[in-house]
């Protein structure tokens, strides 16, 4: 999960007032001291934390809990703002047809986060183009054409050209039926005059409506400066901070990037092609505190839907009772999508809190291996599991490397799963009568 060790001492500090029968001024102290050591652990700058922390004190002292919102409630509440506040608002990236422009540092992981960004853009419905703009680093094109390919969207350019700002104008003309376009620039160690001078070419040309910093956020502090910099020599308009996912300086990065008032987009929070978040800091801060963010995993929920034509196919056989190990294996599938369990959970408001991270690791463990055993079936003992005895068993542990214990585990969730599929829709008529809606209404009727 992104910044866990952050949210785990977060969610500690927080524990003190929530928790706690009476809440007295040496509590609240006590729990401003502990979000102090929270922050500060993050790379977080003292000053900020300083300023975090008055603010926190003066609204405990001077305001009073609206209606019928207790004290432990109002200081939560008080606490949940002045960290939203802390890491920047601003508004999100939005999708809507323009041309986008990834400028930064080497080594930043501008080429990924392009490829990164061609995806959720794709994924919203809109046509793509790729522009292999880094003339300098051996292999860009190569990297950002492989990522074209795995995502499935084109990519313009020209290994043998030097000239940038060209390769940028001749596809822009390439892409012009194309709603998005993504340009990929070229790095350098510091920020000099000659890169300055390239993207202010490439601009020229692009005319891009956004121009997107992609920093690293294991830079920490530094990541302020870095924006500023950039911000001044071209104007950026966003910042994308990569490698999120579990770096301690990461709070560090938001909260340097959100001083100087650049806008955070999104976030990278793996090496999964995936693994890009827009960055909302209400959102952002309300799964830090253990308080989920549903709209979010519904958004998931929902493009797996839209992605995978057999989950409707699969909600029907839940509802009709004819559950299959094949379409079990379908939803592991669409599970595995999704990402990490350790990700999911982080979107449900207080799972977090059990701080499941062995058994998530476990249990992700557990998808993988149910996997490989359902792999080792044939299509007619997934489609009828009743027909799987004991030499079965033992074909199939073999062909997928397990032992007979975790293939008859595998079928007994099955079954329990079965049961509680059929128990949770009631009657043959009443699953009867919730399919034919389905079917003759819209299919986004499953969503609900």
């Amino acid at each position: 999960m992104v910044l866990e060790g952050l949210g785990r001492s977060l969610r500690s500090a927080i524990g003190r007032i929530t928790g706690s029968t009476d809440v007295s001024d040496r509590l609240v102290k006590d729990t401003i001291r502990d979000l102090q050591r929270a922050l500060l652990q993050s790379d977080v700058n003292v000053q900020s934390v300083l300023d975090f922390t008055k603010k926190i004190e003066d609204r405990v002292s001077n305001e009073k809990p609206a209606a019928g919102r207790s004290i432990k409630d109002h200081i939560v509440r008080i606490v949940y703002d002045e960290l939203v506040s802390l890491v920047g608002g601003g508004s999100e990236l939005e999708f809507r047809p323009q041309t986008i422009m990834m400028v930064g540092l080497y080594g930043q992981g501008k080429t990924t986060t392009a490829g990164k960004l061609a995806l959720l853009f794709s994924k919203k419905g809109f046509s793509v183009g790729l522009i292999a703009g880094d003339v300098h680093r051996p292999a860009a094109y190569d990297q950002l054409h492989q990522l074209g390919e795995k995502i499935n969207v084109e990519v313009y350019g020209d290994p043998k050209e030097r000239n940038a700002s060209k390769i940028v104008g001749d596809g822009i003309k390439y892409f012009k039926n194309k709603k998005v376009v993504i340009i990929d620039t070229s790095g350098r160690h510091s920020l000099e005059k000659d890169l300055i001078q390239e993207l202010k070419d490439i601009d020229e040309v692009a005319h891009s409506q956004e121009r997107l910093l992609v920093l690293d956020s294991q830079v920490g502090q530094q990541a302020g400066p870095q924006a500023e910099a950039f911000h001044n020599s071209i104007g950026i308009t966003g910042v994308i901070l990569t490698k999120m996912d579990g770096t301690a300086k990461g709070g560090g990065a938001i909260s340097a990037v959100s001083r100087t008032h650049a806008r955070i987009v999104c976030i990278g929070t793996g090496e999964h092609i995936r693994d890009l978040e827009q960055f909302n800091a209400g959102k952002f801060i309300s799964r830090l505190l253990g308080m989920g963010d549903l709209s979010s995993l519904m958004d998931l929920a929902k493009e797996e839907l839209s992605e995978n034509p057999k989950a409707f196919d699969i909600g029907k056989a839940i509802m009709s009772g004819r559950f299959t190990l094949d379409d079990m294996y379908q939803q592991l599938k669409m599970v595995n999508r999704m990402g990490p369990l350790r990700k999911i959970i982080s979107f449900i408001p207080g799972m977090i809190k059990f701080d499941v991270g062995t058994n998530c690791e476990e249990s992700q463990e557990k998808l993988r291996v149910y996997k490989c055993i359902m792999d080792s079936m044939t299509k007619e003992e997934r489609s009828d599991p009743s027909i799987i005895k004991a030499s079965r068993v033992q074909r199939i542990a073999i062909g997928s490397g397990t032992d007979v214990r975790k293939v008859r585990e595998l079928l007994k969730g099955y079954i329990s799963g079965k049961k509680v599929f059929k128990n949770v829709m009631g009657s043959r008529e009443k699953r009867y009568h919730i399919m034919k809606r389905v079917e003759a209404d819209d299919p986004s009727d499953l969503e609900k």
